[in-house]
């Protein structure tokens, strides 16, 4: 692998590192990095209000069935994922599944079209939206790790991150400003287009890092299982998979409270649509702000523990909040927190750690622990709100009584998973 990339303008580079302590000959490919994460998150956070909306007019008790449904999706779908990142050249794997992606968001579009407002294109829509966003964004961050090192991605992944951000932040306010000249359905097309334009953008991203040639463009190789068969056999990975496990498990817990309080709430379709862009709004701005200015400084200053502890504190201050008083401005409050946190700090920190993985475990690893055991988060904690008498909520004592152990634990994993990846990245270096 090569990091010489065509040479920009002094001027812009020395304005661009006031922000990110960039190489010269990394900036092409850093800022390409930065505009394929703004896409991808474009085109998610155009269609993720419509799916928060479904998943409120569903009901909440079809949506913790709805997370099981998409957790035995995502079983399904890595062992063909295995075959395809295990059988083609790994130029291949990201824009053959983006293509795939981009083609069933017109297919969507056509159905919507058509006026078929069926609870089962209403449920499909939403299992395809939880599954798409975590498929996506898996394998760009599994192109990050295979590109950037581990000392690269201390120091850049801040900023990429960012771009993902900004695209968060585009997405909602480009919903918010079309949806009043066109119809909500016809966005999908947009959606497809900056996924289109994501996958342009890491092609471009691979050629400025590799030249377009070499082992990295091989195919990962091993068998179709190989992701999930290390999960349980590697120490540093099942860590990993039990952090991301516990945070969905407890995020879930926070979003489920959420979908019931704003169905008591708010009656209103259009509002409720309105109310979940403005919070994906302000939780872009603030996190943006983290990431461009904090997560870089505490990355390189503190260490991958520090990041990593961030997410269960600020998880387990609102799970305290919400056993005495679960109000609906409260459970907003926590969540902007916590995806704050997650998204400047927990996240990039977990993703560092991947730098240091071999080429095959950045893919196939990396995307059972983002599909399977995300959404195996998700469809546990569905179940525990539900048996728990999710029709009360946290007010009922009983989240908040189930929510702390699993924070406390959740907190010693992540202080074990940061000791075991500084004792690897010392071994490394």
């Amino acid at each position: 692998m090569t990091n010489e990339t065509p040479a920009l303008p002094a001027q812009p580079v020395s304005r661009l590192r006031r922000f990110v302590n960039v190489e010269p000959g990394e900036v092409a490919a850093l800022l390409a990095s930065f505009a394929m994460f703004f896409a991808l998150l474009s085109a998610y956070y155009i269609v993720r209000p419509v799916r928060d909306e479904i998943g409120v007019s569903l009901g909440k008790d079809a949506l913790h069935r709805l997370f099981t449904v998409v957790f035995f999706v995502m079983i399904a779908l890595v062992p063909m994922f295995g075959f395809v990142a295990a059988r083609f050249p790994r130029r291949l794997v990201l824009p053959s599944i983006y293509v795939f992606f981009a083609l069933n968001l017109v297919g969507f579009w056509l159905a919507m079209k058509s006026g078929d407002k069926s609870v089962w294109v209403a449920g499909t829509f939403f299992v395809w939206g939880s599954v798409f966003n975590l498929f996506v964004v898996s394998l760009f961050w599994s192109l990050m790790a295979e590109l950037w090192t581990h000392a690269e991605a201390k120091r850049l992944y801040g900023f990429i991150s960012a771009g993902g951000t900004a695209g968060a932040l585009a997405g909602p306010l480009l919903t918010q400003g079309l949806v009043r000249l066109v119809a909500p359905v016809d966005l999908l097309l947009l959606s497809a287009a900056l996924l289109v334009a994501a996958m342009i953008a890491g092609l471009a991203v691979r050629r400025l890092r590799t030249g377009g040639a070499g082992p990295e463009m091989d195919a990962a190789g091993g068998g179709i299982l190989d992701g999930a068969i290390k999960v349980f056999t590697t120490p540093l990975f099942a860590r990993i998979a039990l952090f991301v496990f516990l945070a969905n498990i407890v995020g879930t817990f926070f979003y489920l409270e959420q979908a019931r309080l704003v169905a008591s709430t708010i009656p209103d379709s259009a509002q409720r649509v309105e109310f979940f862009s403005g919070r994906d709004l302000a939780v872009s701005i603030a996190t943006f702000l983290v990431e461009v200015f904090g997560t870089a400084r505490v990355l390189q200053r503190f260490g991958v523990t520090v990041a990593l502890l961030a997410l269960p504190v600020t998880a387990a201050v609102g799970a305290l909040l919400l056993s005495f008083d679960a109000a609906l401005w409260v459970v907003a409050a926590v969540m902007v927190a916590e995806r704050i946190v997650a998204f400047s700090l927990a996240n990039p920190a977990v993703k560092v750690i991947y730098t240091l993985a071999s080429p095959d475990e950045k893919y196939k690893v990396q995307n059972f622990i983002d599909t399977v055991v995300f959404r195996g988060g998700d469809a546990t904690s569905g179940w525990l709100y539900a048996d728990l008498g999710g029709g009360l909520g946290f007010a009922a004592g009983a989240m908040g009584a189930v929510a702390m152990p699993l924070v406390l634990v959740w907190i010693w994993i992540a202080r074990r998973l940061g000791a075991e990846h500084h004792q690897r990245a010392a071994a490394t270096a």
